[in-house]
């Protein structure tokens, strides 16, 4: 009894982990480590202390905006027939593991805890004025992905807000906890990534259609079709690179450029599959989410460690 007792509580456990899509978490770790490493290459000195309440923060935000959206797209997640590794949510809830209001909770519980962080970055470090407002602006936007009162994944403006928020925020908001002041160096670094997470979001959107449909959840899909989404996802897959001159004009250590470029045969890929309808294919649909989060991830990692180099002068 006592065995079986101690399985039962292991895998309660395991689902309440599996709820929060732990997997995800490693992004806001490499991004906000993106931005701090950018902050060492001006010549700031890292400050621990300011660095580790920052990812509580981040982190915090990350997870509330993790559990908020398993509750609020439960419904559109019971009638998706077709989810993948990567979309129609962690399927916990769906199958009935564990009570949709834990995961309400839960939440709420890692909103305040962020919230309680950044109120002790302001009042006992030393951090530039933006600091709070920067987080708790991040906060809103977590909350507001999928949760009431603005729910912006149901309106059509979940991927731009998801482009903005977790490639774009966060690794902003390593570089102005170290730096204290912001510069235009952060901007530059993140808009290809920014493109990239786009691109991703448009591909999970795929397997979610119907069921988002059903539950009167209005994708881009919805508002565009699948064959014009198909069509954007090119279009700004190959923004992130015909801009990367540009960007380099404008301060971007031609390094990082270079370091993204190494990654471009994996978006070419992609690229090809898309122009060629895998995206209308269903048994196409989990490869696709798996390589555009590849794509993601392997940048943000280019990126990070050519800035590592820079900031410590192997790569002038």
């Amino acid at each position: 009894m006592e065995k079986s007792s101690s399985r039962s509580s292991l895998r309660l456990a395991l689902d309440f982990i599996q709820l929060g899509r732990p997997l995800f978490l490693l992004g806001g770790f490499l991004l906000y480590g993106l931005g701090a490493v950018m902050a060492l290459t001006i010549g700031v000195r890292l400050n621990l202390a300011v660095y580790l309440l920052g990812q509580v923060a981040v982190t915090s935000i990350q997870l509330m905006t993790h559990y908020s959206n398993e509750y609020f797209d439960l419904e559109a997640d019971k009638l998706n027939t077709t989810p993948t590794d990567w979309s129609g949510g962690s399927r916990v809830l769906v199958e009935r593991h564990i009570q949709p209001q834990v995961a309400l909770v839960t939440s709420i519980t890692m909103g305040a805890i962020a919230l309680l962080t950044t109120f002790g970055l302001v009042l006992f470090t030393d951090v530039g004025p933006l600091a709070g407002p920067f987080l708790i602006l991040a906060l809103i936007l977590g909350w507001s992905y999928s949760s009431p009162p603005l729910q912006l994944n149901m309106r059509g403006l979940g991927e731009v807000t998801g482009a903005l928020l977790i490639p774009g925020f966060t690794p902003l908001a390593g570089f102005y906890l170290q730096a204290g002041r912001l510069e235009l160096l952060p901007f530059l670094a993140v808009f290809p990534l920014c493109c990239f997470q786009f691109c991703m979001l448009l591909v999970i959107n795929y397997p979610d259609a119907a069921g988002d449909a059903a539950a009167g959840k209005r994708t881009l899909i919805h508002y565009l079709g699948e064959n014009k989404v198909a069509s954007l996802y090119l279009a700004v897959l190959l923004l992130a690179y015909v801009a990367l001159p540009l960007l380099v004009l404008l301060g971007l250590p031609f390094q990082v450029a270079i370091a993204l470029l190494m990654v471009s045969p994996l978006a070419i890929w992609m690229g090809i599959r898309m122009l060629r309808g895998a995206w209308a294919r269903p048994a196409q649909w989990n490869s696709l989410a798996f390589w555009s989060i590849g794509l993601v991830m392997t940048s943000v990692a280019a990126e990070l460690l050519a800035f590592l180099l820079i900031a410590g002068g192997i790569l002038v």
